[in-house]
């Protein structure tokens, strides 16, 4: 039997019927689904040390756990002594069995690890049902070594979902377990 993730499972089995009764849809396929997940990081200090690009990229890497590639400028600012086609930043953009276990990482034992937490407020989505949240230090997950990094960086995690309104998308993140505050 083939592996499959434990919130990928739990979706099919309890968070579909739940989604299908609050929002009165008629029909399995018009119920919100988590399509991607994106966590990148910008790193502005790269124009003057080309290393600090592959350390990000070797970070976002181990954290989730696929390959991270590094994002060019598109054009050049000459305040910030940068020119088109320099790499300042890293992206992952996971889908499928690899989203559901980094999503399942991140609440299970990322969040909890930040200082004074309290919840992820919920003033994160963009209108089209995909909601943003940064993190601000890259420490709070186990898979980092605090004493293998060189300097504390923050990154954002976009959740892309194919939920046409907020509210709907907020129903299905919070199923999902992440930890919204309450107003």
């Amino acid at each position: 039997m083939a592996y499959v993730a434990r919130l990928k499972k739990e979706y099919k089995e309890r968070i579909v019927d739940a989604l299908k009764e609050e929002f009165g849809y008629k029909n399995v396929m018009q119920v919100p689904k988590l399509e991607k997940i994106v966590v990148s990081r910008g790193v502005g200090a790269a124009v003057a040390d080309k290393k600090l690009i592959d350390h990000a990229v070797d970070e976002l890497t181990m954290i989730t756990g696929q390959k991270a590639v590094s994002t060019m400028s598109k054009k050049d600012v000459a305040a910030f002594k940068l020119r088109k086609g320099m790499p300042i930043g890293a992206k992952v953009t996971l889908r499928g069995e690899r989203m559901y276990e980094f999503l399942d990482r991140l609440v299970t034992s990322a969040l909890p690890r930040v200082r004074d937490f309290q919840g992820i407020r919920a003033t994160g989505f963009d209108g089209r049902g995909n909601y943003s949240l940064g993190v601000t230090e890259q420490i709070i997950f186990p898979e980092i070594n605090i004493d293998k990094i060189n300097r504390i960086n923050g990154m954002d995690i976009t959740f892309v979902t194919s939920a046409p309104t907020d509210k709907e998308a907020k129903s299905l993140l919070t199923e999902l377990g992440l930890p919204f505050k309450k107003n």
